[in-house]
């Protein structure tokens, strides 16, 4: 299991070239956020903005509509249930995050298969929350996609059917290599698991254990795999190193560090990562 190091975020997230505008840094699509769980579309779609992704789509509950605008007027809104909107972005985006504070009822069933439907070959898709509990429990085939799973070890014992206690390297790497996509296992030093390596993180710590925290992850892989496109095995240890390494830094201060101040320290991070690489 290889280790996961700054160096390598330091060679990921480089200078932005001056001949560049917002469409050379990515464009996704954010699916999530019901009316009870309106908060999670709001992290996810802050941590992809702030991660640097040049443009945001949310499609989320209406209920949610006014307070995204309010938390972050630089995401455009759609309804999650028209699927002509939703068919419209997904011709335009090069990556799709689903699955945070989706829910699990018929409703959010009908948008993640719709979704599954019309995404790409050539799109990222990252799977996160509901949606993976939604694939487990309904056994659905996953689309011709590049896709990213994000599930906390409960999450991965219901759609590997591991248990916890023997989620080991080699029963996870035997799940991964069935779903044939690269699974983030969030869990104390999480472990990345791709087709050909298995890396791990030996960063952050308890101040994390906190609700919308995986939301955010979810939003800066979207955010990373889709602007630092040379290598998105790179690009996806970044996002997990750089979320980490910023809880790290807040817990020397506070003793719980929130989604959302993690989230407002994102580009100042970055910014310091792609100085060091000079």
């Amino acid at each position: 299991m290889q280790t996961i190091t700054q160096k390598l975020v330091e060679n990921t997230i480089t200078k932005r070239a001056t001949q560049t505008h917002k469409g050379s840094f990515g464009k996704i699509l954010i699916v999530g956020g019901n009316d009870q769980f309106g908060g999670a579309a709001i992290l996810n779609s802050s941590a992809a903005v702030y991660a640097g992704c040049g443009l945001v789509t949310t499609a989320t509950h209406p209920s949610n509509f006014t307070s995204l605008h309010a938390r972050l007027p630089e995401t455009m809104v759609i309804d999650f249930t028209d699927d002509q909107a939703i068919k419209t972005m997904l011709n335009k985006v090069n990556g799709v995050v689903i699955g945070s504070g989706l829910g699990e009822d018929s409703s959010s069933l009908k948008i993640l298969k719709f979704v599954f439907q019309n995404v790409q070959s050539d799109q990222y898709l990252v799977i996160d929350g509901s949606a993976i509990d939604l694939i487990a429990s309904h056994n659905l085939d996953l689309p011709d996609a590049h896709i990213i799973f994000t599930p906390h070890e409960m999450e991965w014992q219901r759609l590997s059917g591991i248990p916890i206690k023997e989620q080991t390297e080699t029963n996870n790497r035997a799940a991964q290599q069935k779903l044939n996509a690269i699974v983030v296992l969030k869990k104390h030093h999480t472990e990345i698991y791709t087709n050909q390596e298995t890396y791990q993180l030996l960063i952050g710590g308890p101040e994390m254990a906190t609700g919308g925290m995986g939301d955010t992850l979810a939003g800066m892989v979207g955010a990373f795999v889709t602007q630092f496109t040379d290598n998105e095995i790179n690009a996806i240890m970044s996002a997990v190193y750089i979320h980490s390494f910023i809880a790290d830094q807040l817990g020397k201060t506070q003793y719980v560090t929130l989604p959302h101040q993690l989230i407002k320290k994102i580009p100042q991070t970055m910014l310091k990562f792609s100085q060091k690489a000079e």
